[in-house]
């Protein structure tokens, strides 16, 4: 899980400043505020790791990947080349030895032209447990091409330090990098414990990061499914059918019918959400006939309704239906991106949305960052931070605006009852304007029509 992020110099961003990230971090504001770059660095990062050419520092995309962003001029803050891109971020991994969980920080400094992109330094730190104490065997990994890094002084060649309690060793060697953030000798990886578990890490961190796009697929007849399990339900959506008929062979019981606990597997409780949510009264995936791998949706709209095909009902059941199977699908402990989640669908939907991702978090342990414009979603979460369902220590909430081509940010301050302390001027628009002008404009009307 992500616990903070921060961007300096890339596309609108000058510095982000340190953004806190929940198990819930939504994005907020108007077109073109910066707010879909935030998501968009972050599957760049993701892109990259599961890139297989280790010498490319970073995976700025193509036709076939999660975003493309063009050249390193692309994305570097007013275009400015040769430029420098600094990032770090922070995030709570995996179960080390002891069972605890540990705190990871790591920091990059990347310079770059048009097309050559060279990284400059990074710094890796197993810095603090989850509750907060020294580890025994705090470790550092610093690396740096003659510039001062985290307090340590080194030379103009590259230089690599290694430091594992009180210990330390200076490597003079020649260390070459791959990606934005592993050191190699020659064509291997250095291999020592502790720098490989730095690398193993971030990439599990970024592996089990998913995303889902903004536009969807459109709903077919049938879908054809062969028993493989995809890894995730595709940025569009377009593999959601095979994840739901994969994890329904493998089911675990572990998800758990919010009203009555009964064991779900994760069709039913995707059909669970689909009728609470209003959408539609029962869904169900089947083959179309014995021993064939061709399956069809069938959905009732209501008890007495007849069952049909998924494409003759509303569009927004099938947009919505890869972000609830993703939401459920996705490996326990995952962080999920989400790509304006309420497209297509009514009002009293993007509010059901919030309890969704409440309950994914939950019953799942997920972690979503989300970009959005639904204000009812933000409304539902404050109500909810009102019952005391969700506390505001799980919740993120910034408001993006850009003003001259610069991006700021703003956390929105939520009190113990869900109400925003900051509200912005303009977060969704003058509702109360729009009103007092509604209202004037009835009161001309009526004095025009009285005096003619």
């Amino acid at each position: 899980m992500l616990t903070r992020l921060r961007i300096q110099g890339f596309k609108s961003w000058s510095d982000t400043g340190d953004i806190k990230l929940g198990k819930l971090t939504g994005f907020f504001g108007p077109n073109s505020s910066g707010k879909t770059s935030l998501l968009q660095f972050l599957l760049m990062l993701k892109q990259t790791v599961e890139s297989s050419d280790r010498s490319r520092v970073l995976h700025t995309g193509d036709a076939n990947s999660y975003v493309d962003l063009g050249t390193f001029y692309d994305i570097i803050h007013k275009h400015q080349v040769p430029g420098e891109l600094k990032f770090d971020f922070g995030w709570i991994a995996g179960l080390n030895k002891r069972g605890d969980r540990d705190k990871v920080e790591f920091s990059a400094t990347i310079t770059g032209e048009r097309k050559q992109v060279t990284l400059s330094s990074l710094f890796f730190d197993f810095n603090l447990d989850a509750i907060g104490l020294k580890r025994e065997n705090h470790k550092q990994l610093v690396y740096s091409r003659g510039e001062e890094l985290g307090g340590f002084e080194l030379d103009n060649e590259p230089w690599f330090r290694h430091f594992e309690n009180d210990w330390a060793e200076d490597q003079t060697d020649p260390i070459n990098t791959f990606k934005f953030y592993g050191l190699s000798r020659g064509f291997f990886p250095i291999s020592r414990s502790a720098d490989a578990e730095f690398v193993y890490e971030l990439e599990s961190l970024f592996n089990n990061t998913y995303y889902l796009g903004p536009l969807r697929e459109y709903p077919g007849r049938l879908y054809s499914w062969a028993g493989e399990r995809p890894a995730d339900v595709g940025r569009r959506g377009e593999r959601t059918v095979e994840a739901l008929l994969a994890a329904d062979v493998q089911h675990d019981g572990k998800l758990k019918d919010p009203d009555t606990g009964k064991a779900h597997t994760v069709t039913q409780h995707v059909a669970y959400w689909l009728k609470r949510l209003g959408l539609i009264h029962s869904f169900k995936l089947k083959p179309i006939a014995k021993n064939r791998k061709e399956y069809e949706v069938k959905v009732k709209q209501s008890p007495g309704a007849t069952e049909v095909a998924l494409t003759d009902v509303g569009f927004g059941i099938s947009q919505v239906l890869p972000v609830l199977t993703l939401c459920f699908y996705a490996p326990a402990g995952s962080t999920i991106i989400f790509e304006q989640p309420e497209i297509h669908l009514h009002p009293a939907v993007q509010a059901g949305l919030a309890d969704v991702f409440l309950d994914a978090i939950k019953q799942r342990g997920i972690q979503i960052i989300l970009e959005s414009h639904s204000e009812h979603l933000l409304h539902r979460l404050q109500l909810r931070i009102a019952e005391e369902e969700v506390s505001t220590e799980d919740i993120r909430l910034y408001f993006a605006q850009a003003n001259d081509g610069e991006s700021k940010l703003t956390e929105l301050d939520l009190d113990e009852y869900g109400n925003i302390r900051n509200w912005p001027k303009g977060f969704f628009g003058d509702e109360i304007g729009d009103l007092m002008k509604m209202t004037q404009a009835e009161v001309k009307r009526k004095m025009a029509a009285r005096q003619g």
